[in-house]
């Protein structure tokens, strides 16, 4: 990202520099124009992030009561069955199996700050499974891949972000998040097994497996059992079912998306006994937190972006692509989101403020709905595969990374192609 960050600056001050040497003292200096989009596009970042304050605590609020009711622990055990299939090198009873489950089952509530201690735990036990320390397994791999394109229900980030925009249907990314989100993970389950004939393992001498320390209150006793095979199967048939049914009713059923989701996690609380009021609180502190904590990365890459587009640059950038992204339904306006956004979950979300938040595109328009759902259904791909593999110092992460970026690749098309069938 700091490469990034720097080569935004840098050519929006060398674009900027260029036209100030041509100018010829029409209008407004090209370096004036500069200083005043850096100055506005600060104070306004500020301002976004106030405005998001009320969104997030709010869903992060509900998001607590639900975790606190066990909702994590029931979706855990619903895909158990599915994952023993995925993962037949790894034993079913194991603590790998469980810390896989609830980082799957965080990921798919958007619950990025609980999937991520899960994630380690879980690379952490693969390791002690691994007979080639320092080369990723063809579990490690799946797993990640998985990971990385991880099939999300509700991704309350971005339902946040376009509320604070002003989106009269803020919730409405939920059929095309479901749908893009569903073919990148299958995408990555079938890149992994197909990749790993490429890049074996077994030239790599085998060692006793390692004995890494785990703290064993991580994984809660509930995330070993599963529910019988005909609950899982009918679970991911609903879920299946919901994917073609969004998308042709997607706008009747958004504006109940939202009532329904406070109403049912609430009603959810009373019948698992939580304290539903207290508990909603406590999780609404927490948000008004990380709305708190995103202001300097929205300053930075909001400045970034407002020095490119005062500069010229982005507009030069978007012209030229144009005729080849549009032609197949990415406009190029949405088109720094999709490369960023394997690169840096922070810069894509200010690149995705930006956007929704530039009176021209708007929320709700087709590149508002595109950039909103690219956050919500592609992940941070580097970062991920950096932290995941070096929490347990793998070197040789194979197909990993291919896999991983495959994934990412159909997410943006399916992205699209939902966006079109959606807004059509």
């Amino acid at each position: 990202m700091n490469v990034v960050f720097f080569f935004l600056v840098a050519a929006a001050f060398v674009t900027a520099a260029w036209h100030q040497l041509r100018w010829a003292g029409e209008g407004a200096a090209p370096m004036d124009a500069l200083s005043t989009a850096m100055v506005e596009s600060a104070t306004g970042s500020v301002e976004l992030a106030l405005g998001l304050v009320g969104v997030m605590t709010l869903f992060l609020g509900l998001m607590k009561v639900a975790e606190a009711g066990g909702l994590l622990t029931i979706i855990a055990r619903l895909i158990r069955p599915l994952m023993v299939r995925l993962f037949p090198s790894v034993p079913p009873e194991h603590p790998a199996m469980g810390a896989m489950i609830l980082n799957l089952s965080a990921n798919a509530l958007g619950l990025g700050n609980a999937a991520t201690p899960f994630g380690i735990r879980a690379m952490q036990e693969l390791e002690r499974l691994n007979t080639r320390p320092g080369t990723a397994t063809d579990a490690m791999v799946l797993f990640l891949a998985i990971n990385t394109s991880s099939v999300t229900l509700l991704p309350t980030g971005v339902i946040a972000l376009r509320a604070a925009a002003g989106s009269a249907d803020p919730a409405g990314i939920l059929p095309t998040t479901l749908f893009a989100t569903f073919c990148a993970t299958a995408a990555a389950i079938v890149a992994a097994f197909v990749y790993r004939r490429f890049f074996p393992q077994d030239d790599v001498p085998a060692v006793v497996p390692a004995d890494l320390p785990v703290d064993d209150d991580v994984l809660p006793a509930e995330a070993a059992q599963a529910y019988p095979l005909w609950v899982s199967v009918l679970s991911l048939g609903i879920l299946l079912a919901l994917i073609p049914l969004s998308v042709l009713y997607g706008r009747t059923i958004a504006p109940w998306i939202l009532p329904g989701l406070m109403l049912g996690f609430l009603t959810f609380g009373l019948l698992r006994r939580v304290a539903v009021y207290e508990v909603f609180v406590e999780g609404a502190k927490e948000g008004f937190q990380v709305a708190i904590r995103i202001i300097p990365y929205l300053v930075a890459i909001l400045v970034a972006v407002a020095m490119l587009r005062a500069s010229g640059a982005l507009e030069a950038v978007i012209s030229l692509l144009a005729p080849w992204t549009g032609a197949v339904g990415l406009p190029a306006e949405a088109l720094p989101m999709a490369l960023l956004r394997p690169l840096s979950g922070s810069g894509a979300y200010g690149v995705l403020a930006s956007i929704i938040n530039d009176p021209a595109i708007g929320p709700d328009s087709y590149t508002g709905y595109l950039v909103s759902t690219l956050q919500g259904s592609t992940e941070t791909t580097f970062y991920v595969l950096a932290v995941y593999f070096g929490a347990v110092q793998i070197k040789r992460m194979r197909h990993a990374l291919l896999a991983a970026l495959t994934a990412d690749v159909i997410a943006v098309f399916a992205a699209v192609f939902a966006c079109t069938y959606f807004l059509s």
